[in-house]
């Protein structure tokens, strides 16, 4: 069975190839964007089977079936919610969900051979499973409103450095060295910051990646971030968030 799997987190990637190795699968080639995915698909003979992610790093995958016509049977990997994965039922699309479980990938493997040995086509109608996913794509704050006397005050995420906890209080801090309270807990800012721009580093710290002046090694495998401006406190990098801060600095 020759398989190709598509997914833009290296780490994910080589976690599926190691979990699919188990079932004596080795695949033959590992891609990670929508571009190199058309390049490679034109030079190469199709696989029989595609482990797609839905969201790469150069847009969505069904970028790529605009360009080529894959002869392929796919099994998408996704994080999207139960509203979206409906979408995959009425398609008759299998789908595995994020964090890819051994048992769910065996299932869906031999889900795989038997169509196969059917010579049974899933009908995919990506369009519309495109126009059903793209809607559900999470909205991010823009802006915080802090409160200064009898002021409000509006910051915009582009000139936040970090967030921080300190005195049982929730801060932020900007890019013109200043410091506000806020009144959400940095548990209820999880869902509100785009991942992508800011990382929670520890209990205490949220950082803006393109505030992040220098990144020094530190005691106990851990990092040490100096910003350009915030020098309050020491901002660490805890040990178990070190290489999920390293794959998000990549």
């Amino acid at each position: 069975m020759k398989v190709v799997i598509i997914e833009d987190e290296k780490p994910a990637a080589r976690r599926l190839s190691r979990m699919l190795n188990e079932f004596d699968i080795e695949p033959i080639a590992m891609l990670h964007s929508v571009e190199e995915s058309i390049n490679w698909f034109h030079n190469n003979e199709h696989p029989d089977l595609l482990f797609l992610d839905i969201q790469l790093s150069d847009g969505l995958s069904f970028e790529i079936f605009e360009e080529i016509e894959v002869e392929s049977s796919i099994i998408f990997t996704t994080a999207y919610d139960e509203y979206a994965l409906k979408a995959f039922k009425l398609n008759s699309v299998d789908y595995l969900l994020k964090p890819i479980d051994s048992d769910e990938l065996e299932n869906a493997i031999n889900q795989f051979k038997t169509l196969h040995l059917a010579n049974s086509n899933v009908g995919l109608n990506f369009e519309q499973i495109k126009n059903l996913i793209t809607p559900t794509q999470k909205e991010y704050k823009k802006r915080f409103t802090v409160k200064i006397g009898q002021h409000l005050k509006m910051i915009s995420i582009e000139s936040i450095e970090c967030f921080y906890s300190e005195n049982k209080g929730t801060h932020i801090h900007t890019t013109n060295n200043r410091s506000y309270l806020l009144e959400e807990t940095l548990e209820q800012l999880e869902d509100k910051l785009a991942p992508e721009i800011f990382f929670r580093v520890s209990r205490k710290y949220f950082v803006n990646i393109n505030s992040i002046k220098d990144i020094i090694s530190y005691t106990n495998s851990r990092l040490k971030l100096i910003l350009h401006s915030f020098n309050e406190s020491e901002i660490i990098v805890s040990r178990e968030r070190v290489k999920d801060f390293k794959n998000w600095i990549d």
